[in-house]
């Protein structure tokens, strides 16, 4: 399935500023959530994307237009 999978509105929303170059920590004071949280959704994305590194995920959801930064 991969890239077909839908991600969620958390999901979508923590990769965005991954994709603008915000480290976990940072996220998860932008959103108020804490940074395991962050990596929780990432790590979700990641699985459903079939994304091997937080940038191959960014890559993989920027082409899908799944996010846009």
């Amino acid at each position: 399935m991969g890239g077909l999978s839908v991600l969620t509105d958390r999901e979508a929303e923590v990769l965005t500023w991954v994709a603008r170059g915000k480290s976990t920590w940072e996220i998860g004071q932008i959103l108020r959530l804490a940074e395991r949280t962050v990596l929780y959704h990432i790590e979700n994305a990641k699985k459903k994307m079939d994304a091997t590194s937080r940038t191959h995920l960014v890559v993989k959801a920027m082409m899908a237009d799944l996010i846009d930064p």
